[in-house]
């Protein structure tokens, strides 16, 4: 399966919660929902984990996905994912990289390419 990339840098096909959804998989995703809701300190049901991955065109998308900030701008600039926006390193992206910089890494890492 080749991977895809989030607009943030994530890689939603690594996800637990886009490979449960895959695999039509309702206790995987239970499992998920238990574990991001002790790890984010936040009441996260299965229903919310249903996800297609954050490029899907019609969903589902986790709960958090589909009211991302990072990901309306992505769908609203047409482009592929943040590595290929000529605003690169915006501010909400520079945010989201304090919390997770394995996606910068990833972004970084397409966008050197480019």
């Amino acid at each position: 399966m080749e991977k895809m990339i989030a607009y943030c840098g994530l890689t939603c096909t690594d996800c637990p919660a886009y490979i449960a959804t895959r695999n039509d998989d309702a206790e995987a995703l239970a499992k998920v929902a238990e574990q991001w809701s002790a790890e984010y300190g936040d009441e996260i049901s299965a229903d919310d984990c249903w996800c297609n991955g954050c490029l899907s065109e019609k969903g589902p998308w986790m709960s958090h996905c589909a009211e991302c900030g990072i990901r309306a701008c992505g769908v609203e600039k047409g482009v592929e994912n943040c590595a290929h926006c000529d605003n690169y390193g915006c501010n909400e992206l520079s945010a989201f990289f304090d919390s997770v910089p394995d996606a910068k890494t990833t972004l970084d890492g397409i966008r050197s390419t480019l």
